[in-house]
């Protein structure tokens, strides 16, 4: 198989990790409404958000629409800048992650008009979220650190340079 095709898999494979989780917080959480998983720690909550991250920009799906496609956008752009290397792998997943969560999120705003949220850290009392929140905050952490430890500025020239350097 070839890099782009293990690509696409690696992307569907987590979109439909999401995707399925969601589901089965629709049609087994949804009706009993949260279950308790460690107590007052960790349930497992239903949550319909017709906004984005701590339920602000309420019922604003064409806004999320739009943004989302344009972090698409620029996703694939960087993508097809990354150099084919194995020291570039990190900063591939992290884009697969992100575009995996952003499109996950897409997903449901478009066919139920709003996101399913289903996970609820009662501890700290932090938002409900999803496995596609998950991918999109632990590849942004995994970014930074990337950026700040791991890659040094001849890499990220070689990503971000004007011209793209024969392979």
């Amino acid at each position: 198989m070839g890099k782009k095709a293990k690509s696409v898999v690696i992307f569907f494979v987590l979109l439909l990790i999401d995707q399925l989780t969601k589901l089965w917080a629709v049609k087994i959480l949804k009706p009993i409404g949260s279950i308790k998983i460690i107590h007052n720690v960790l349930e497992i909550y239903y949550v319909e958000n017709r906004g984005a991250a701590f339920g602000i920009m309420q019922n604003k799906q064409w806004f999320f629409l739009i943004i989302t496609l344009a972090v698409l956008v620029g996703l694939l752009w960087i993508s097809g800048k990354i150099p084919e290397e194995k020291h570039f792998v990190p900063l591939k997943a992290c884009l697969y992650f992100v575009g995996a969560g952003a499109v996950g999120n897409m997903i449901d705003r478009v066919f139920r008009k709003y996101v399913v949220d289903f996970i609820y850290f009662s501890l700290i009392n932090f938002p409900v979220f999803n496995v596609a929140d998950i991918y999109v905050t632990v590849a942004a952490f995994m970014l930074v650190v990337l950026i700040l430890f791991f890659y040094q500025e001849e890499d990220l020239n070689r990503v971000f340079s004007k011209k793209k350097e024969q392979e």
